[in-house]
């Protein structure tokens, strides 16, 4: 038999009569509950199996097949998710010490990439659409805006780095954006996590690796139909050090990679060469339907499909009705049994891809379609309450917390836990944020404004997750930094 992949190579090999003395320790047994067909392919880096941080085999001609896939020319398998290639990409564009102009919404595994390389941080600030309280893409015209106006200051950037498409599927002028970068002489990171389907096929946005990007990361887990945790990381031109690269790839990956996972990253490159098309165009038949459909809604309003709007997320809102994100969420999952990505304030957000079935994109028809009969006609009315919730989302956008520290300073200062209510101006000692998707409301060395803090509450009150906050004595309490740390500053 021919090894065409990964997977290929494995199965064989838990056919075999090959008795492993080495690890991992369940030897390839299904002595407990885990699938046998899991275990069987679960080995560590032996001979003929290739070696992800030295790849020269099958391994190599993994990544080879996924770069000629994206158009990219360089690729590497993930298997500590996206969070390593945004680590690893930061690291090896910008200078310890340096400048990163990034985008406010980024994931917090960026920030965690600044604090590691000591990075000053400028940031981007989207638009905000009202209605959906959610961060619009960026164009290239805010991005040169930026960069000229860190020039002006005489503190020029040394990478930038947005996300594209949104966790809210907001596509961002990319190819505008690199030419900005460009011009510079800096490169272009894109967190483009959400967007591994891009590029893919006949009526889908192109891929940032075709509009310019040097770095690319993309989920494949999140759009396509791969194992969690699995992810790729592009790059392309000659702005990068790939040797620089490799190293940080090297540190931040783990030395024991999932062969699992990595045969999964393979399977899901061969099942896009295979029946792309066949697989997309039904995908793209089923979302066009079922918006169709839900046109009809009178009170529930949905982000409408557009080129800077990415296919196949479901963006609800519920501005026009009585209802919170929350609780919209909430009777999808208790009455319909229906679990979207997230709620929010103003929105619900529901994910489809590829791996969607028609009766799931029914059911989310049907339910929304009949939810929305219930609100017109009243039956909703009355019992669900906002209690002064509206435009807390919104709000959260709009502020931008004075920084008394760089984010490499405060972090590493001593902390100490302080109750909410005694938290006016004072300066955050740790990340707060709305998970998911992730994006810090507050960093460390930011100032706590009444009114930031108030629309924690808001979202406390309201059941959204907010991280950061700790609970006890009938108290939620922050993690700030002790006054006089400040002195003389």
């Amino acid at each position: 038999m021919e090894n065409h992949t990964l997977y290929d190579k494995l199965e064989e090999y838990s056919r075999s009569d090959y008795y492993p003395y080495h690890m991992p320790g369940h030897k390839r047994h299904a002595d407990g509950r885990m699938p046998a067909d899991v275990l069987g392919i679960d080995i560590t880096e032996i001979g003929g199996f290739d070696n992800l941080h030295q790849p020269r085999e099958i391994i190599q001609e993994g990544q080879e097949r996924a770069a000629r896939l994206y158009g990219a020319e360089e690729t590497f398998y993930l298997v500590n998710g996206s969070t390593c290639g945004i680590l690893s990409a930061i690291s090896a564009a910008v200078p310890e010490g340096g400048h990163l102009l990034m985008a406010r919404n980024c994931h917090k595994a960026a920030y965690h990439g600044a604090y590691l390389r000591n990075l000053k941080q400028s940031f981007l600030y989207p638009d905000i659409m009202e209605g959906y309280e959610i961060y619009d893409a960026l164009t290239a015209e805010q991005v040169e805006g930026a960069l000229e106006r860190l020039e002006a200051e005489g503190e020029p950037a040394d990478a930038v780095l947005i996300v594209s498409p949104t966790y809210e599927g907001r596509i961002a002028e990319v190819k505008g954006i690199a030419e900005a970068a460009h011009r510079r002489g800096i490169p272009l990171i894109v967190d483009e996590a959400h967007g591994a389907h891009l590029g893919l096929a006949e009526g889908f946005a192109p891929n940032s690796c075709s509009q310019g990007a040097d770095l690319v990361i993309h989920s494949v887990h999140k759009t396509l139909l791969s194992l969690t945790q699995t992810a790729l990381l592009h790059v392309n031109g000659n702005l990068i050090d790939r040797t620089g690269l490799r190293r940080f790839l090297r540190i931040y990956q783990s030395t024991s990679p999932s062969y699992v996972l990595m045969a999964s990253i393979g399977e899901a490159v061969r099942q896009i060469e295979e029946n792309g098309p066949a697989m997309f165009a039904r995908f793209k038949s089923n979302w066009e339907k079922m918006l169709d459909e839900l046109s009809a809604c009178k009170k529930l309003c949905f982000l409408p499909q557009e080129p800077c709007q990415d296919i196949g997320k479901l963006v609800i809102s519920v501005q026009k009705t009585s209802l919170s994100g929350q609780q919209l969420f909430d009777i999808l999952l208790e009455k319909y049994h229906l679990r979207p990505e997230m709620p929010s304030m103003a929105m619900v957000l529901a994910m489809f891809t590829v791996g969607d079935t028609e009766e799931g994109f029914r059911r989310m028809t049907e339910a929304l379609l009949e939810i929305d009969g219930q609100l017109e006609n009243g039956a909703l009315t009355g019992a669900l309450e906002r209690n002064g919730w509206q435009g807390t989302a919104a709000n959260l956008l709009k502020s931008r917390p004075e920084r008394k520290f760089h984010l490499g300073q405060a972090w590493d200062m001593s902390s100490e836990l302080v109750p909410m209510e005694a938290c006016g101006g004072r300066v955050s000692g740790d990340f707060i944020n709305l998970y998911p998707p992730g994006v810090p409301i507050l960093m460390p060395g930011e100032v706590m404004t009444e009114e930031i803090l108030q629309n924690i509450r808001n979202c406390r009150q309201a059941g959204l997750n907010v991280q950061g906050i700790a609970a006890g004595e009938g108290k939620d309490w922050l993690r700030v930094i002790p006054e006089r740390r400040q002195i003389g500053k």
